[in-house]
């Protein structure tokens, strides 16, 4: 019988830890959510691998260190409403819902709302809703939103986005650029968000988020 739990740990003290995810609160939800609960029942035997996990097409369950390190950059709080774009089967989401006070985790993908809404019951996790819906558009009447993040690549930020913002939040993002993944940190400060570098990663655009092509004659 595989022992999930050890495997857990093992996760943590070699693919986050050392990747300088020092926050308690992150170490301790990715130390007690059971990642292989939040993946296809064929695929719970790699859920602790070191790579990204292919949920359908296009989307993925973004490799432990990647994840970690993206909820730390959120510095998330005890009072803070999160949006949660791409949930997929709501890893994700459980993990800051034990930080936050509750997650907005919006999905597109019909199969996909089932699997995160019956998987984060199971879990007895019950301040996320999920909703289901456009990925781009997010989710503007459960907001505004202290933070944000958006579980996969993008090419451009969309603007119902950044209006879901609350004055002052945070949004953590992976910008695809010439094909290479660059994960930013973005505050918004008087409007307008301001982005800075954090590291680099790789996941599929998430669809609505390719950048738009002018016209050209």
């Amino acid at each position: 019988m595989t022992d999930f739990a050890q495997r857990r740990t093992l996760m943590v003290d070699t693919q986050v830890r050392p990747n300088d995810v020092t926050s308690y609160p992150v170490i301790e939800a990715m130390l007690n959510v059971p990642r292989e609960q939040f993946v296809p029942d064929s695929l719970r035997d790699i859920a602790y691998a070191g790579e990204n996990i292919d949920l359908a097409a296009g989307r993925v369950l973004l490799e432990p260190r990647t994840l970690g390190k993206m909820i730390e950059l959120l510095n998330l709080q005890g009072s803070d409403l999160v949006l949660d774009v791409g949930c997929g089967y709501g890893y994700c989401a459980a993990l800051m819902a034990r930080i936050a006070e509750a997650v907005v985790a919006v999905e597109e993908d019909e199969t996909m709302v089932a699997e995160a809404e019956g998987r984060l019951t199971a879990q007895d996790v019950f301040n996320v809703a999920v909703v289901r819906g456009a990925l781009s558009e997010g989710c503007a009447s459960q907001g505004p939103y202290d933070a944000m993040l958006i579980e996969g690549a993008i090419e451009e930020f969309p603007a119902p986005l950044a209006e879901q913002l609350n004055e002052g939040g945070r949004v953590v993002a992976l910008f695809l650029d010439k094909n290479l993944g660059i994960v930013r940190i973005g505050h918004k400060l008087d409007g307008r968000i301001n982005w800075r570098f954090a590291f680099n990663a790789a996941a599929p655009v998430l669809p609505g988020f390719a950048r738009q092509q002018g016209f050209v004659l």
